[in-house]
């Protein structure tokens, strides 16, 4: 008798964290928010209670339009991950939204990440489907 082995999934964020949990939430409908410190003015990403300019917690949620520019990157070759293992290579990127957020991803839509994917290369968000949320990815503009 054989079983069928179930296909390796993305590790998924939890929506129960406190600071995160607003941002998880409006992923559902493709939206990715970050907060705005309404003292200073300054960006604050990851999301938290306080400002990391001022320390005062008058954070305001505001929405990105999406598009931005790899900050910088790398290629991975070889994951031991499951879901990830059969897409090497792939590039995971740092990108600065014009917002001001800089944030961690997967670049997608490229077939050769070493010659496809530069520093300075204009990016918009991609969005991965799940049930409860989406995961916020880049393709090149």
């Amino acid at each position: 008798m054989s079983e069928e082995k179930k296909a390796p999934t993305r590790p998924l964020p939890r929506l129960t964290e406190l600071d995160t949990a607003e941002f998880w939430r409006a992923t559902k409908g493709k939206e990715f928010r970050y907060q705005q410190c309404s003292n200073c003015q300054t960006i604050v990403w990851h999301p938290r209670a306080h400002c990391t300019g001022c320390v005062e917690s008058n954070l305001q949620w505001q929405t990105s339009a999406g598009q931005g520019v790899i900050y910088t990157y790398s290629i991975v070759r070889l994951s031991y991950h499951p879901f990830f293992r059969g897409m090497a290579p792939y590039a995971v990127a740092y990108v600065d939204l014009d917002e001001g957020p800089r944030f961690l991803t997967n670049v997608v839509g490229v077939e050769d990440p070493g010659t496809e994917v530069h520093i300075g290369q204009r990016v918009q968000l991609h969005w991965e489907e799940h049930e409860e949320l989406s995961i916020p990815l880049v393709t090149p503009v």
